[in-house]
């Protein structure tokens, strides 16, 4: 899961970062998807990059970058010159690139790469201050401001009001140039607060009548108008969304009162199933906005209810059995005029479902079952009485889309079922199903009762375990994700929850919610008296609490909100405040992410870092995932892995897994029990940056000595020995590799029982060439490569970090799925890759921007209709919107290529090799196990040619042309991006059937001039 880490130099700001918390503003700064990193007028073929040496007083400056697009220089980098007094410099020429990734050293293994994720470096003059970057050069003198001088008490002025808004900046620079003038120095002139959500400049245009502008942080953030530039005319403008408004209205003169309330919600309706109700209505007008409904429930035994809502629809479950319940509906807009009330609508419940039967995992080995890849609250919605938007459900612009943050849920996953069997896939990992708690935890990371599946997922007869039970019988497994590093910033419900300080006052009364004694948080349930599902009255108190060790508890810090109210100690969860007991919480932030408190500090002040070495701690994660094993789930997928040390691991959390599978359901169901852990080495080191505490591989060990009894000093003096053996004496694996020709019996006796997400190839996907080479590199530093879980792009990332969904094209997505169905590992395809879904989009902007806009937008509409398959990639019938996404490209490759897999036990659990092989991606697979011996040749796009194979007779699975081998060899000709040759020994030959990827008029050099007069023949997997 990716995260927004904390910088240890920023410390200092904790209060001012507590006030925006508090006002929904805690997580990063807007995303600026379309803001360019710098001003057409710098634009550079070279950038000087000066770097600040004061705060590090190393002895050595190294620069360590990659244009973009290039690759990286070798370890440490270039050499940095000293530029002026506590300065460095170094200038690099980027050929046609527009900037660079970059870190910095010393040149003796002291990193600073801006806590994990590099420095994002434009072209010319870029300063690097303390992890903040900058557009200017330290070291110049300033010169004279460029902007023509008033000639005459007739000289012109431009007064500018821009929106923050949108870009949420707290500083706002002006940089502009009068037309005929010069530009002024970067980043231009500072911009005055004006009111709320906007700031201004008057600035002398002398004789000029207009000028061009572009708007900056002050940070390297500009503004620049899509590359455009803005021209501002003289008098007053203003400059929101990208629009120039000439001769505006002044936006902060204060409009007339509006009294004019909506009209009355019609068409009021109720409709029950089971025990939750489903009310709409149609929208009310008004003269300005209707903000909200609210909605009057009556009925049962808890009396009248009230709930705002900000669409036209209220999700209600969980109400009282056989109960009617009468619902009214009023409008409400901005200045809080409230319309008359609806006519009323009735609805009555039925009954309770019945609890679903414990399951039992299916049990057999991992490798044969590609992983498709869901995040459940976006991936169909099967019941609406769940949704919820939560605080956030305006401010992201999920309202406005009638898209709220949970969305999906198990009935609408459950629905779908066969859809993902029809694509061919029999694994299914889902998001974290646990009861989350924050200001936008659809995600699922955010656990805050991980004894409680979270009841926005599930329904009346949708349960967990009716899902769990659903798929097992349809042959599918379900592999949940699961978080031992951190629980929500609220605490893990059971173990410790924080009080923090809070006063209902004129200003905070809208944040801190009137206490309910009578009311429990579940995120599904509205709070009669506050009308919220994300209520968090249980969680403030003005009185101090007993046993509290919060600092300073509720003195006023000095500092205030951007609204100007007034912050409080005490009044938002912090690791250093002294408000988490060292006993369950770890109490540092994080501040190297490749040093040894990215194990044992805070990712982000919503990620609580749970004390993995406190036996409390331990015992409530274990017994919380206990629970899950016994519904039968088929193996669990680590978040932050590597965020608790191996030693944890390897003495408390595997065990237990293989202990309680093995107790409830057998050795061989818990040999075939899948853990993958997450492990973010997001460079191209086989060793992440040298640190091999941090390196995906290193998780698959044991441990190789006895440390202390002490779980937390254990896991310091495991780091420290491991760290200093070093990369060449870390332990090696033959475990996927043939043996000549031959497949030997892998050796797992020092096999932790964690198995790894296959990171290296991920981020090199970009080029399918690169992903199987950089791959290749890291297997006989795994304990068994053949386990690994290897996917193109996911939740968090794109190749190479990137930070979208992958776009590289349809051919090259093809070849990518040719090359993770044949080669090494487990294919995983996240949700909607199939059809290129958000293809280019943004993966995550948090709140920032609606859902909608991202690679995590809802998938359901891309599955209307229904959609039937009694077998692996067969779609036995499908209508409406679904069976037009069937038809697309990439599905039909993608069930032909899991038919393929399917059939040739190599592919599935075989070792490999190169040997005696020539060609871009080509390699050999054998599997033998008792009367199974499957032995395969691949080569993907490329040709290839192959020596020293066993004699015999060569069926190709994709066209079927038969080979007769009898001096052990085999040529094969390029059979194009995006298709693959597999000839297998004594295989059955043409497997499934032909897809978009063939070419009809392919030559083979076999058969020079010959062409195949069947399309199907020379086709191609599809």
């Amino acid at each position: 899961m990716k995260r927004t880490p904390h910088r240890l130099l920023r410390r200092p700001l904790a209060a001012a970062t507590a006030a925006a918390a508090v006002l929904g503003l805690f997580a990063a700064l807007p995303g600026t998807p379309d803001l360019d990193a710098k001003p057409v007028a710098a634009a550079e073929t070279s950038t000087t990059v000066f770097y600040y040496t004061k705060t590090k007083n190393w002895a050595a400056y190294n620069l360590h970058y990659a244009p973009d697009g290039g690759s990286w220089t070798s370890v440490p980098g270039v050499a940095m010159e000293a530029a002026c007094t506590d300065w460095v410099k170094k200038t690099v020429s980027l050929g046609s690139a527009a900037g660079l990734q970059a870190t910095f050293n010393n040149g003796s293994g002291v990193w600073d790469n801006n806590a994990g994720n590099n420095y994002d470096l434009g072209s010319g003059n870029v300063t690097v201050k303390d992890g903040v970057v900058a557009h200017s050069d330290p070291c110049a003198g300033t010169g004279p401001d460029p902007s023509p001088s008033p000639t005459d008490d007739g000289a012109n002025t431009a007064s500018v009001y821009y929106s923050t808004a949108t870009v949420g900046w707290t500083t706002t620079n002006l940089h502009y140039q009068p037309a005929g003038g010069s530009w002024t120095a970067v980043p231009g002139v500072g911009m005055e607060p004006a009111c709320t959500g906007w700031v201004k400049r008057t600035v002398d245009l002398g004789t000029a009548t207009s000028m061009q502008a572009v708007f900056n942080n002050g940070n390297g953030v500009w503004d620049n108008n899509n590359g455009g530039n803005y021209t501002i005319p003289a008098g007053v403008s203003t400059v929101k969304d990208r629009t120039v408004a000439k001769d505006a209205k002044d936006p902060c003169v204060a409009e007339p009162p509006d009294t004019e309330a909506p009209t009355v919600p019609t068409e009021v309706t109720a409709k029950a199933d089971g025990v939750a109700v489903i009310v709409t209505w149609e929208p009310s007008s008004d003269n300005k906005k209707v903000t909200k409904y609210q909605v009057t429930r009556s009925g049962g035994t808890k009396g009248s209810v009230v709930t705002d809502v900000s669409s036209t629809v209220l999700s209600e479950a969980g109400l009282e059995e056989n109960t009617a319940y009468t619902y009214t509906v009023k409008a409400v807009d901005a200045a809080g005029n409230t319309s008359a009330a609806s006519a009323v609508a009735k609805a009555t419940t039925g009954v309770r479902p019945p609890t679903a039967a414990q399951g039992k995992p299916l049990g057999t080995d991992p490798r044969k079952d590609p992983i498709y890849f869901v995040l459940t609250a976006r991936f169909n919605d099967g019941d609406a009485s769940n949704n919820r938007g939560g605080s956030q459900d305006v401010k992201s612009g999920n309202a406005a889309n009638n898209d709220p943050m949970f969305r999906g849920d198990f009935k609408g996953l459950v629905k779908k079922l066969d859809y993902i069997k029809g694509l061919g896939f029999s694994a299914i990992w889902i998001t974290p199903v646990v009861l989350n708690r924050s200001d936008y935890d659809y995600h699922g990371y955010h656990g805050y009762d991980f004894y409680k599946v979270d009841p926005r997922l599930e329904s009346a007869g949708a349960s967990y375990q009716d899902l769990i039970n659903a798929a097992h019988a349809k042959g599918v497994k379900i592999y949940q994700d699961v978080v031992y590093n951190h629980s929500s910033r609220w605490g893990a419900k059971g173990l410790f929850t924080p009080t923090v300080y809070g006063v209902r006052d004129s200003q905070w009364s809208w944040y801190y919610d009137e206490k309910n004694e009578g009311f429990e948080y579940d995120g599904l349930t509205v709070d009669p008296k506050s009308g919220k599902s994300y209520y968090n009255g249980d969680l403030w108190s003005t009185a101090e609490p007993a046993g509290n060790t919060c600092l300073n508890w509720g003195k006023a810090t000095g500092a205030t909100s951007p609204e100007g109210y007034k912050i409080y100690n005490c009044q938002w969860p912090n690791p250093t405040s002294g408000m988490f007991p060292k006993e369950y919480y770890h109490n540092c932030w994080l501040g190297n992410w490749e040093g040894e408190d990215s194990r044992s500090c805070w990712l982000h002040d919503d990620l609580a870092d749970f004390n993995t070495e406190s036996a409390p701690v331990q015992n409530y994660l274990i017994g919380a995932y206990n629970k899950y094993i016994d519904m039968g789930v088929d193996g669990f997928r680590i978040d932050t892995a590597v965020h608790v040390p191996r030693t944890t691991w390897n003495r408390r959390f595997l065990p237990a897994i293989q202990e309680r599978v093995t107790q409830q359901f057998g050795a061989e169901a818990a040999k075939n029990f899948l853990v993958f852990g997450e492990v973010g080495a997001f460079v191209n080191d086989k060793w992440n940056r040298g640190s091999v505490n941090h390196s995906a591989q290193f998780f698959t060990w044991k441990e190789r000595k006895e440390y202390a009894a002490d779980d937390a000093k254990a896991a310091l003096e495991m780091y420290d020995y491991e760290q200093q053996l070093g990369t060449g004496a870390q332990p090696t694996s033959d475990n996927a590799f043939l043996n000549g020709n031959t497949y030997h019996v892998p050796d797992h006796s020092k096999f932790s029982g964690m198995n790894i997400i296959d990171m290296r190839m991920h981020m090199n996907f970009g080029d399918a060439t690169n992903a199987y080479n950089n791959g290749k590199d890291s297997d006989d530093s795994t304990n068994d490569a053949t386990y690994n879980v290897v996917y193109v792009d996911s939740h968090d990332y794109g190749p190479n970090k990137s930070s979208e969904r992958y776009t590289g094209g349809t051919d090259a997505w093809a070849e990518n799925m040719s090359l993770m169905w044949t080669f090494r590992g487990i294919p995983t395809l996240y949700y909607g890759s199939e059809i290129e879904f958000q293809a280019g989009k943004k993966i995550d902007c948090g709140p920032t921007c609606p859902l909608a806009t991202t690679g995590r937008a809802y998938y359901g509409d891309h599955l209307a209709g229904n959609v039937t398959s009694s077998e692996f990639s067969k779609v036995d019938s499908a209508d409406g919107e679904v069976a037009n996404t069937l038809s697309k490209p990439l599905v039909k490759h993608v069930q032909r290529l899991n038919e393929i897999r399917r059939a040739v036990p190599a592919l599935q659990m075989g070792q490999y090799s190169t040997e005696g092989i020539t060609g871009q991606m080509a390699y050999k697979r054998r599997y033998t196990s008792g009367a199974t011996d499957s032995f395969a040749l691949v080569t993907v796009t490329g040709g290839a040619s192959y020596t020293g194979i066993p004699n015999g007779t060569y069926k190709d699975a994709v066209t079927g042309d038969t080979r007769v081998v009898t001096d052990g060899k085999l040529t094969v000709a390029a059979p194009g991006k995006g298709n693959m040759r597999v000839y297998v020994l004594n295989g059955p030959g043409m497997i499934g059937t032909a897809g978009p990827y063939p070419d009809a008029c392919h030559q083979h050099p076999w058969r020079p001039g010959i062409i195949f007069e069947s399309a199907s023949a020379a086709s191609s997997v599809g």
